[in-house]
C-alpha cells in the first residue's frame, strides 16, 4: 500500500531498483542526489509503476538511453480526474481519543524538487501533480516521441546529460507542461515553432546546446529571457541580441485566424500582381489606341477623297450647308 517513497539525499551506491515497480499504488519515488549507477533495465512483462506521477532520479550517475518503454505505460501521466482535487497524503489507522472520540488523523506527503531552475518545497503536493526529473545523470541518445501521450505532464527536467538529436514535436501537444529544461545537453536543429502552444509554459532553458535558426515569436515565448538561450551560437531573434540573416521576423505558426483570413480575402495583392495588371491596361490601352488613331485617319482620307471628287463636292456642299 506504499504511496509515497522519499530516500532522496542519501549515501545509497547502487543500480537503479526497477523492481520498486512492484508497488501498485506508489505515486512518488524521489531518489535524487544518491550514488545509482548503470542502466535502467528493459521492461518486464509485470506491469511497473502503474499509478506513479513523480519520479525525481536527478543528480546520480545513471546511463544510457531514456527508457521510452517505462513511460509509455505510466497510465497516470497520460490522463487524470480533474475532479479530485485534493492534496497527496496518507490516512492513518482510526483511534480512539477519551476527549475528542474517534478522529482519522491525516499526514501530509512534503517533497523538493527543482522546479523552473530553483529548489522548491512542496509542503503538500497536489493530488494532479505530475513531474519527471532526470536532471545531471548522462542519459544518452535522442528524447523519445512517446513522451507527447504523457498529457497531464506539469515538469520535465531532462538537464545537465549527454542528450543528442531534435526536439521531437510530439512535446507541444504536452498542454499542462509548466516547466521545461533542456538545458547543457547536445541537443540540434531548430526549436520547433509548435511550442508556442503551450500557453501554460512559465518557464523554460535550453542554454548550452547546438540549436540553430530562428527563436519562435509569440505567446509565452515572448517572456522568456536571454539566458532560457544562451550559448547556442547559430539561434538568433528576440531576445537574443543576434538578428536572423533570412527574415527580420522569426517565423511562427500559422494561426486558425490567419489561414481563415487568407481564404476569405483573396484581393491582397502583392506588387508583383500590381505591375502585372499595370503591364496588361498598359498594352490593352495602346491597341485601343492604336484602332482609334487608325479609323480617325480612314474618316479622314475618305473626307478628302469626297472633296477632291465631283460628286464628292455636291455631298460636302451638303454637308456645309
Amino acid at each position: 500500500m506504499l504511496e509515497f517513497l522519499d530516500i532522496g539525499n542519501n549515501h545509497i551506491i547502487d543500480i537503479f531498483p526497477s523492481w520498486l515497480g512492484i508497488l501498485l499504488e506508489l505515486k512518488v519515488l524521489i531518489l535524487q542526489s544518491n550514488g545509482l549507477y548503470g542502466f535502467i533495465g528493459k521492461l518486464e512483462t509485470i506491469p511497473r509503476f502503474p499509478k506513479l506521477q513523480v519520479i525525481d532520479v536527478s543528480n546520480n550517475n545513471i546511463r544510457g538511453k531514456l527508457p521510452y518503454e517505462y513511460f509509455q505505460i505510466w497510465k497516470s501521466m497520460q490522463s487524470f480526474d480533474i475532479g479530485n482535487l485534493m492534496y497527496m497524503q496518507a490516512n492513518i489507522q482510526m483511534q480512539k481519543y477519551p476527549s475528542n472520540g474517534w478522529l482519522m488523523p491525516s499526514y501530509a506527503y512534503s517533497m523538493t524538487l527543482t522546479n523552473k531552475g530553483i529548489k522548491t518545497e512542496y509542503s503538500r503536493i497536489q493530488d494532479f501533480f505530475v513531474a519527471i526529473d532526470l536532471l545531471g545523470n548522462k542519459f544518452e541518445g535522442e528524447i523519445p516521441k512517446i513522451w507527447g501521450n504523457l498529457k497531464v505532464l506539469h515538469m520535465l527536467n531532462l538537464s545537465n546529460n549527454i542528450l543528442t538529436s531534435f526536439i521531437p514535436l510530439s512535446l507541444a501537444t504536452l498542454t499542462n507542461l509548466e516547466s521545461l529544461d533542456l538545458s547543457q545537453n547536445m541537443l540540434v536543429g531548430e526549436i520547433p515553432p509548435q511550442l508556442v502552444e503551450l500557453t501554460f509554459l512559465a518557464f523554460l532553458n535550453v542554454a548550452h546546446n547546438n540549436f540553430t535558426g530562428p527563436i519562435p515569436q509569440g505567446k509565452q515565448f515572448l517572456t522568456f529571457q536571454n539566458n532560457s538561450f544562451d550559448g547556442n551560437v547559430e539561434l538568433c531573434g528576440s531576445p537574443l541580441s543576434k538578428r536572423c540573416a533570412n527574415s527580420e521576423h522569426p517565423p511562427t505558426p500559422t494561426s486558425n485566424f490567419e489561414a481563415k483570413q487568407g481564404s476569405e480575402f483573396p484581393f491582397e495583392f502583392d506588387w508583383k500582381v500590381v505591375v502585372m495588371v499595370y503591364g496588361c491596361g498598359f498594352i490593352v490601352g495602346v491597341s485601343v489606341g492604336q484602332i482609334i488613331i487608325k479609323r480617325k485617319s480612314s474618316g479622314r482620307f475618305i473626307n478628302s477623297f469626297a472633296i477632291g471628287h465631283p460628286a464628292g463636292r455636291v455631298k460636302w456642299r451638303r454637308r456645309q450647308k
